[in-house]
Formats: C-alpha cells, sequence, structure tokens
C-alpha cells in the first residue's frame, strides 16, 4: 500500500507547522497549506509538500484538492486547522469582522470538508481532524465572535460524525488550551485596537494580556503537543472523538462541566487578572 496522504492547513506557523512535520515523520504523504507559503520553507525542506492556501477562496481550495488528488488519487487524512481569533466587544466589532471569522474558522472548514469527501467515501475510508479549542466549550468576555466560531465547529463536528461513520469516515476533534503560538499576542493586539479606548477598555486590557500571557508565559503549552493529539487521531486504530490537548486544558474542561455558570465567571476573571499581571 502506498503512503498515506495528509492535507494540513493553516500550516505556516504553530500546530499546523508542527502537526504536517509530524504526520511526516510518521510516514504520511503530507501537504501543507497556507496563506503564507514562504513561512513553509522550513516544510519543505523536510519533505513536505507545501500549496498556497485561502480557505475564503473557493477557487484555492478546490484547486488544492484537485492538485492533491491528481498527484496520489486519494486523501486519507484532512486536518482542518486553519484559523484565528477575533477579540473586541460584541457592539464594536463590525459584522463584517464576525461574518470573516466565520468564513475562516467555520465555513472554510466546511468546505474543505466538503471537497475532500468524495474521495474518501469512494475509498470509504478517512479521517477528518477538527482542530477547535477548548473556547468550544467555554467563553471569554470580549470574544464573542471567536468562541461562536468554535462552539459551531463542535457542534458541526459531532453531527458529521455520525453521518460519516456509514461510510468508513472518522472525525476527531482537537482542543487545545493555551498554545505557545502567535496567536495570543495577535488575538491581543486586535482587541485592544478594537476595543481597547471605549467603554470596554479596562476589560480589554486584562484579556490582552491574558490572551498574550496564556501564548508566551510557562504556563503555554508547545505546539508540538498538540500536534502529537493530531498525529494519534491520524494513526491510532480507533481514534477518539475528542482530544483535550495542553497544560490545563482537562482541568479547565472539567470545572467547566461542574460550576454553575456563575461560579464559572469567577473562576474566568480570578484567573485572568493573575495571568494579565
Amino acid at each position: 500500500m502506498s503512503q498515506p496522504v495528509a492535507f494540513v492547513t493553516g500550516a505556516s506557523t504553530g500546530i499546523g507547522f508542527e502537526a504536517a512535520r509530524k504526520l511526516s515523520e510518521h510516514g504520511f504523504t503530507v501537504y501543507a497549506g497556507a496563506r503564507r507559503v514562504e513561512k513553509m520553507e522550513p516544510l519543505k525542506a523536510g519533505g513536505v509538500n507545501v500549496l498556497a492556501l485561502d480557505v475564503t477562496d473557493e477557487a484555492s481550495m478546490a484547486a488544492a484538492v484537485a492538485a492533491i488528488l491528481e498527484a496520489h488519487g486519494r486523501i486519507d487524512v484532512l486536518v482542518n486547522n486553519a484559523g484565528y481569533g477575533s477579540y473586541g466587544s460584541l457592539e464594536e466589532v463590525e459584522l463584517a469582522e464576525g461574518r470573516r471569522q466565520f468564513e475562516v474558522n467555520v465555513f472554510g472548514l466546511a468546505r474543505m470538508t466538503q471537497l475532500v469527501l468524495p474521495a474518501m467515501r469512494a475509498a470509504a475510508q478517512g479521517r477528518i481532524i477538527n482542530v477547535s479549542s477548548i473556547g468550544g466549550k467555554m467563553y471569554e468576555p470580549l470574544g464573542a465572535w471567536y468562541h461562536a466560531t468554535k462552539f459551531a465547529v463542535e457542534g458541526l463536528s459531532d453531527s458529521l460524525r455520525l453521518e460519516l461513520k456509514p461510510h468508513g469516515i472518522t472525525v476527531s476533534i482537537i482542543e487545545p488550551a493555551g498554545t505557545r503560538t502567535e496567536w495570543g499576542g495577535i488575538s491581543g493586539e486586535s482587541l485592544l485596537a478594537t476595543s481597547g479606548h471605549g467603554p470596554y477598555g479596562e476589560q480589554a486590557k486584562i484579556v490582552a494580556g491574558a490572551l498574550a500571557s496564556t501564548s508566551s508565559s510557562t504556563m503555554a503549552t508547545h505546539p508540538g503537543v498538540i500536534a502529537d493529539a493530531i498525529v494519534h487521531a491520524a494513526t491510532a486504530p480507533r481514534p477518539k472523538t475528542r482530544y483535550p490537548a495542553g497544560k490545563g486544558a482537562r482541568a479547565i474542561l472539567t470545572l467547566r462541566r461542574l460550576l454553575p455558570d456563575t461560579a464559572f465567571d469567577v473562576v474566568l476573571w480570578t484567573i485572568y487578572k493573575r495571568f494579565a499581571r
């Protein structure tokens, strides 16, 4: 049997970059897609195939999938990792930005899945791995749009898992906690630009500080740890439906499940104020 083929979106940095690298090390023929192709040069040097990919552009997505199928006739694993965090008060974030958040984090993921499914169904096997977040189970102030997309990814993935099971295709959700990437800093800067000087300014400073801290402090998890969960979902005989991954992920999700909403509100603010110092 030829090498299995994996396609990783959002692979220019962080989790996607590490997932592409580790899947290649585990014997996959890997295609890594992202807008910033130059950032993937180290992957290319290591034997990963790189593609220009914009998950908000139909032609870009269709061309990428078509190129892989033409070269190999199959895609065994799709890792939907492309995404970003749009923060700011609901009052102040433009609806156009809210729509873009959904275009990238939800509709891009859904369309990529649609494009690979016919070949997977024909082969009666395949794996869809959707990178969500613990933010798909919890919430943060000034993160309404981001968390709405991750809640949507969770629900979409659960429904998809059931409808694809008869076709031999599995669906797994990766739920990272704070990861040592550029994500938190970029999200925090965007938050301050949107809500840092208005009626939500004090909250914005706290949350932006926390976002930056949880992406750069010793509490943050190296993206390679999240990539390990992705590799497990791609290779295990019976992959899990969910992979909470990273420092504190399971603890936070357990607190969210056990605590009343008002109690979790207090815990959340306490943690954020500590990180923001």
